[in-house]
């Protein structure tokens, strides 16, 4: 990532909320290489502090141990903040169905608290992750922002509701708001190990201990995969956007797609591994196919990503490698 692209961040001063957790400490780390002061609101639920802590001590940074489901811990974090990238939010469509009122409270109710907060600091930009899981059951390829269909999960149906909040508060209030809907992004310090884990890094870990990973359905579902580079990518180039983009969501992809089976095969390959893998029932909520249109972002934000499958796996592997 070349920083003179963003060298007007400087400092500057942002609130990461989530930045405990995979995406939140990825924009963190380069945030702090730009120059600008972060603070970071993480309750530690699913983010971990090792994954921020050795920044402490850097009088750039600071970790407010708070939950998004406090107003006041909101309004506290917000003080002094030029631009949020609110990224807190209980992910997993499985632990939704299992549990949708934490799902609820974190995702609805915690977006709504930063949103007042924000708006009351009254802060340049409001960036918030979004999820390509508010497609639903719409058949069409590839995904344009303004067709969706039924969602199939109540994590689908709080981050339909988030988009709507924030959509609903820059016409309001004037609050400048930007979505990005994310398609299954994957990187270093995506978490292996919870039961939650999405696909890569599950299915690397299984092949690094020569074990065979389950692949729900016949292998035939398809995502279009995001490098956490080109979300990183995303959020900075939002906070630099026109007017134009306010109150708008926009796709983060790569803009292509691949089947299960042919990105195990692809794993497979690069790891040197000879692992069959074991097939199971298709999961409740899953999303059949998934690939985005990105020329909205691209228009509007100027996205551009730069990390195909292929070069994003072996980055991917390379990280695993050492810390798993």
């Amino acid at each position: 990532m070349n920083l003179q692209d963003y060298h007007s961040l400087e400092r500057t001063s942002f609130l990461v909320t989530g930045g405990a957790g995979f995406i939140g400490s990825n924009l963190v780390e380069v945030l702090l290489e730009l120059g600008c002061s972060v603070k970071v609101l993480d309750n530690l639920l699913t983010g971990k502090e090792e994954n921020i802590n050795k920044y402490y001590g850097d009088h750039l940074f600071e970790f407010i141990k708070g939950d998004v489901r406090s107003i006041e811990d909101c309004k506290r974090a917000c003080e002094g903040v030029d631009y949020i990238l609110h990224q807190a939010a209980l992910g997993s469509v499985p632990r939704s169905i299992q549990d949708p009122i934490t799902t609820n409270d974190i995702n609805i109710s915690g977006t709504l608290n930063m949103l007042i907060a924000a708006r009351d600091s009254k802060v340049k930009r409001f960036v918030y992750a979004s999820s390509s899981s508010v497609y639903g059951d719409e058949p069409n390829l590839p995904k344009v922002e303004e067709r969706i269909g039924r969602p199939l999960s109540p994590y689908a149906i709080t981050k339909k509701v988030k988009e709507l909040y924030a959509q609903n508060f820059s016409e309001l209030y004037g609050l400048p708001t930007i979505g990005l809907r994310y398609f299954n992004v994957y990187g270093k310090r995506q978490d292996a190990n919870s039961v939650y884990a999405a696909v890569i890094p599950t299915f690397i870990k299984k092949l690094l201990n020569n074990e065979s990973p389950i692949i729900n359905g016949d292998g035939l579902h398809s995502r279009d995969f995001t490098y956490i580079e080109d979300v990183i990518q995303a959020n900075l180039k939002s906070c630099l956007a026109g007017e134009k983009a306010f109150g708008q969501v926009f796709n983060i992809a790569y803009g292509e797609r691949i089947t299960l089976n042919n990105l195990f095969e692809k794993i497979q390959r690069l790891l040197r591994k000879n692992v069959s893998p074991e097939y199971g029932p298709v999961r409740q909520g899953d999303v059949k196919h998934s690939n985005a249109d990105i020329k909205k972002a691209k228009e509007l934000l100027r996205y551009e990503p730069g990390y195909d499958i292929n070069n994003g796996l072996a980055l991917c592997i390379d990280w695993y490698k050492e810390h798993l």
